[in-house]
């Protein structure tokens, strides 16, 4: 019989919020968090994929790169996004292993280094539009644009940025192996950050890209390539709010696709917040899956009890009780 499944996905400020320095043992103590609500996932009788964000990481290791560029050569952004999903692989990795131990619970944990592929020919790559990395100064910005062909952006005023395409994600490559990993009761770390963007090049090989994979949108295919049976997105709000900000907003506890849907037509959910987050729920619902959970970390196992969060369904029939 096959296992229920569960597929998590939270941002990188989970493990790097805004108001730490970004100290290793911040990161540590983070990563312990993060192991606890996993693991409460793992004791509700769910095999476990855990997709996570790398936006803070990969800008501060490219601020990193900037300032060593006179002595050691940096590396392009589909590297970075490799290292970082080493990097957090490995924190995440050994918290979620002791907090097993803690439980007596005798499962394995593997983190892997994802491609996912993108189309070459996507739009998003004629118009960039994801800053990343430091900000620089206009006569760096230009020297940069002309030797590396890279999209500089003046920023609010505090100086240029690189901006690369953010396309959506078409496969994941190696989801065979994360199906067979999970199936057989390993809780697997993968596509982080979105994953490493590659495309088919001419040649039909991988070539890498510099580019940035929405998590929500590439955790959202790997939920329906693996066909797991939970899809849950945290995020910074206990439960979406129609309206939200203004003097009516009102929360909501269960949406349905064709409710999602309209409300996306409408301009509730902005594509710079949780329009990207309803989009991933609604392609995983609409591609044969059972259910979406949004919610704050904090929230989580209220909302796993149907006590807080905001669910995602396909019809008003499959409504939890």
């Amino acid at each position: 019989m096959r296992p229920k499944i569960a597929l998590v996905a939270f941002g990188g400020n989970a493990m790097l919020p805004d108001d730490q320095r970004g100290l290793q043992a911040e990161q540590m103590r983070n990563a312990q968090k993060a192991a606890e609500l996993m693991v409460s996932i793992v004791r509700k009788g769910y095999e476990l994929i855990i997709v996570h964000g790398n936006g803070p990481q990969v800008g501060n290791l490219l601020i990193q790169m900037e300032e060593a560029a006179n002595k050691i050569p940096p590396y392009s952004l589909d590297v970075c996004d490799a290292m970082t999903e080493g990097s957090m692989g490995f924190m995440l990795e050994r918290a979620i292993i002791n907090e097993l131990r803690r439980h007596s619970i005798d499962k394995e944990v593997a983190s892997l280094i994802t491609q996912v592929v993108v189309d070459k020919n996507d739009p998003a790559f004629g118009k960039p539009t994801k800053p990343v990395g430091p900000f620089y100064s206009k006569y760096r910005a230009q020297m940069l644009a002309r030797e590396k062909k890279w999209t500089m952006v003046e920023d609010s005023g505090r100086g240029y940025r690189k901006v690369v395409a953010s396309p959506k994600p078409i496969d994941v490559v190696p989801n065979g192996i994360i199906r067979e990993l999970v199936e057989a009761g390993r809780i697997v770390i993968a596509a982080g950050g979105g994953g490493i963007p590659v495309i088919i090049n001419g040649n039909g090989l991988f070539e890498g890209v510099e580019a940035v994979i929405d998590k929500d949108y590439a955790a959202s295919l790997l939920a329906r390539e693996v066909k797991v049976d939970l899809f849950v997105i945290l995020t910074a709000i206990e439960r979406v709010f129609i309206n939200f900000g203004k003097p009516d907003q009102a929360e909501v506890s269960v949406l349905t696709v064709d409710e999602a849907k309209k409300h996306l037509a409408d301009g509730q959910f902005p594509p710079g917040s949780m329009g990207p987050k309803i989009r991933a729920a609604v392609e995983y619902i609409e591609a044969g899956g059972r259910e979406v959970l949004i919610t704050k970390d904090s929230h989580l196992k209220a909302a796993m009890l149907n006590r807080s969060g905001t669910r995602i369904i396909a019809s008003r029939e499959e409504e939890p009780q």
